[in-house]
């Protein structure tokens, strides 16, 4: 089993939102630098109006411990 510290979920029911989601996970990522995605869910509902698309990342951040020493180790 993975270890994660975290679980962001990003959700879309309109064609328009579900054409940008990636430009909002990548928003997401570039705003929580350190994060490490260790594992991921794609999910995809429908109905006869709407279609959902969920995307789940699992993701686990660096203990202060570790994150001092990388960014120590750092040029």
């Amino acid at each position: 089993m993975v270890a994660f510290t975290g679980v962001k979920v990003f959700s879309a029911t309109k064609a328009w939102e579900r054409e940008q989601i990636s430009d909002r996970i990548n928003e997401w990522l570039e705003a929580n630098p350190g994060v490490e995605i260790v594992d991921k869910v794609v999910t995809q509902s429908s109905d006869s109006e709407f279609h959902c698309l969920t995307i789940t990342l699992f993701y686990s951040r660096p203990t202060s411990r570790a994150a001092h020493a990388q960014a120590s180790a750092a040029p």
